[in-house]
Formats: structure tokens, sequence, C-alpha cells
């Protein structure tokens, strides 16, 4: 037998490595308004030209073009701006917070917030999200009190999950926010599992699952494509492709030769990609997925292509694996400034606005610290009450529960 060349593994690389520029040439991207929108009853095998186009609305000069642009009142756009603003503000407010040792842990959504604030404007009262640690843009456009939020991040004697969950591991089961989960990918199969909970009680409520791009490589995300698409289960699967997996580029979980909205129509369901740093496509690629799920369409899936900003997390050091600059040199821009820009080219924002909104969206911020900061932070030890472990465990305490407790003495 003649000896062939040897075998060898392709290793995935980052086109950019600190102190070099990253080469952005690798992103398909497609100019705005060019990419097709088809009826909402598209067969899923019918979407593959979509999965490697760029779904976009707002073009370089902030006009809203093709056939996605929607129909948008001014102020609902003036509300999703001042959302993403103060979604920006407090991530800012609470890692300073987490250096002053007030909490152990925080992470931002830094360049990603048009994400979650344009697609909690197309869903409705409850449905249900399953989000990762990334979407506190959905809580802060269904405007839970910030003071709530805090609380939970400073894990004090009013935090709502009593010191269970890590900080920015929220659960809101009254605005539609499932428990956060520190297990990657785990909250895709229970969205799926949810949607068809509500199909089989002939509700109208639907589902709304994120994972980041790296988890994407867990099996869990492949068994729920397989439920999702069996079932017809009415949902949205959101796959927010931010480039980084902590300190692992996305095409190590294979994002480099296909999209991982190509993984949708793979297993047999509508997908699209979309400019994540596009408010105005978020919201009408949500509405378009959503009213598929109402439809009895079945699921979508959805790439949310965008950039992680900052850090993975409080933890984290990003100048150890990437550039510096990636952020600013992102050919996707600021979500902000983007939809800044069309409102301006609307007449219905301005620079001295935007200094007056940004003033008063800071001091909010800041109050609903001072107010939480009353209850505790963990520097000075005020946390729930030992007594709190043996509660919201059964729904009636057992004898061998009530008898420790005793012993505990709380």
């Amino acid at each position: 037998m003649s000896q062939g060349q040897p075998l060898s593994l392709h290793v995935p690389e980052p086109t950019g490595r600190p102190g070099c520029k990253t080469d952005f040439s690798y992103l398909q991207t497609s100019p705005a308004g060019a990419v097709r929108r088809p009826d909402t009853d598209v067969l899923f095998g019918d979407t593959a030209d979509l999965v490697t186009s760029l779904i976009r609305v707002l073009d370089d000069d902030g006009n809203a073009v093709g056939p996605w642009a929607p129909e948008l009142p001014v102020e609902t756009l003036r509300f999703g701006l001042r959302t993403m603003m103060k979604t920006r503000i407090f991530d800012a407010r609470m890692v300073i917070a987490q250096r002053q040792k007030k909490m152990s842990f925080y992470m931002t959504s830094l360049g990603e917030e048009a994400i979650g604030t344009a697609q909690a404007l197309a869903l409705k009262d409850g449905d249900m999200c399953f989000p990762t640690y990334r979407q506190q843009s959905l809580l802060m456009a269904r405007e839970y009190p910030m003071v709530d939020m805090i609380c939970q991040l400073l894990s004090n004697e009013r935090d709502p999950m009593k010191g269970r969950q890590l900080p920015v591991m929220y659960s809101v089961k009254a605005k539609g926010f499932f428990s956060i989960s520190g297990n990657l990918a785990t909250q895709v199969p229970q969205a799926v599992g949810w949607a068809m909970a509500s199909a089989i009680k002939g509700d109208t409520r639907i589902a709304s699952a994120w994972i980041g791009d790296g988890a994407t490589a867990e099996s869990d995300f492949n068994t729920a494509l397989t439920f999702a698409h069996v079932y017809r289960a009415p949902c949205i699967i959101n796959v927010v492709n931010n480039q980084w997996a902590i300190s692992t580029f996305q095409a190590i979980a294979g994002g480099e030769s296909v999209t991982f909205a190509a993984r949708g129509v793979g297993s047999g369901i509508a997908s699209l990609r979309v400019d994540g740093n596009d408010f105005l496509a978020v919201y009408a690629a949500s509405c378009w997925a959503a009213e598929r799920a109402r439809g009895n369409l079945g699921p979508t899936l959805i790439e949310w292509v965008t950039y992680r900003a900052g850090p993975h997390s409080t933890s984290d050091d990003p100048s150890r694996y990437r550039p510096a600059d990636d952020w600013s040199r992102f050919p996707l821009g600021d979500p902000i400034a983007r939809l800044r820009r069309h409102l301006e080219k609307l007449g219905a924002w301005s620079e001295e606005e935007h200094e007056r909104v940004q003033a008063e969206l800071e001091a909010e911020v800041i109050a609903a610290q001072k107010e939480a900061e009353q209850y505790g932070t963990l520097a000075d030890g005020r946390v729930p009450s030992a007594a709190s472990m043996f509660e919201d465990v059964y729904k009636d305490m057992p004898e061998h529960l009530r008898r420790q407790r005793q012993q505990l003495g709380v």
C-alpha cells in the first residue's frame, strides 16, 4: 500500500490578535435594503439564501430602506433609543459597583443593546423569554424596576432571588423572563418545551430562546432544534453571534465556513441572518418570526450578527486575546449611534436632547442604585436570612426540614 500524505486537522484561528488589526472581511454582509422579505408562510428550504446574506434596514446615512423596513411610530423609536441608552448606562454603573466590591460579578451587554430591546417590543405580554446573561435590555424594555435588578446583583436582603442566583442571573415571571441558567444552552430546550406546552394547552403565547455563538456547540442546542422542527414548536431561537465566546473566536463553534443561521435550515427550520446592531432590522425580523409562531407555521432561527464590545465579564481581560480597537472598527457600527442617526434624520432627535436624556438616565440609574444599596451590598454583609434556604423548595415543608430549621435557630 502506498504511503499517502499525512493527515492533519484544521484548527480555526481568529483574523486578529493583540497587536494587530482584525481583518473583518470574513464577515459576510449585504447592502442595506438588498435582502428580500419572504411571506411568513415560507417553507424552510426557501430561506436558504437568507442564512448567507444579512438583513439590514438602516443605511450609512440613517435612512430606513428595503422590504424589511418597519412602519414604527416615532415615539416607539424614541423609546427604543432611550432603553438602549439606559441599558448601557446601567451596565457602566454596575461595573463600577463591582470594582468597588459591592457585588461579586457582572456582565455587560455593551454593543448588543438593540437585540433585546427591539425584540421585546415585537413580543406580547405573556410571551416567555429564555435568556442568557446578556439580555438585560429585555427587562429594561419591559420596564422592570431597576431597584429590583440591582438588589439581585447585590445579593442583599431585598434580593428577589434571595442570594440563590449569581449576579445578572435574573428571574422575573411577571415580565416573561425565565430564570437564567449558568449551564450554557440548557435554556433552548426549555424554551422549546415551554412553547410545545403552550400549543398543547391551546394557548396563544410563544417562547423566545437565547443562546450565544459558542454555546451552539453544546448538544442541548441540537436537541432543541430537532424538537422544534419535529413538533413545529411556536418559538423563536435567537443565536447571538457576538464573535467571541469568552476567549474563543466564533469559528471554534462552527461559524467559519458556514453561518450559524444555516444550522436552522439544516434542521428543517426557517432561518434568517440579521444585522443585530440595526434596531429596525431586529424589530422587523422579530415580528416576522413571531407572526410565524403565532400562525402555527413553526419555529424560526435567527442569527444576530453583532459584537461583544466589552469583556466577557468583570473576570475577563479581552486585550489578552483580541485587538483593543476591534469595537471601533466593527463594520456594523454602534446600535445606539445608528438609531440616533435615524431619528435625527427624521427630525425627532437632536444633539441637545441626546445630552439631556443622557443626563436624565444617568440620574435615574444612580438614584436606583442608591435606593438598592440601602438594603445592603456584598461589602456590608446584609444578605438574605439563613432561613431562606429552607423556603421555596417544597410546596409544604417536610418535617425533617422543619426540625433542621429549628436547630439552626432561624
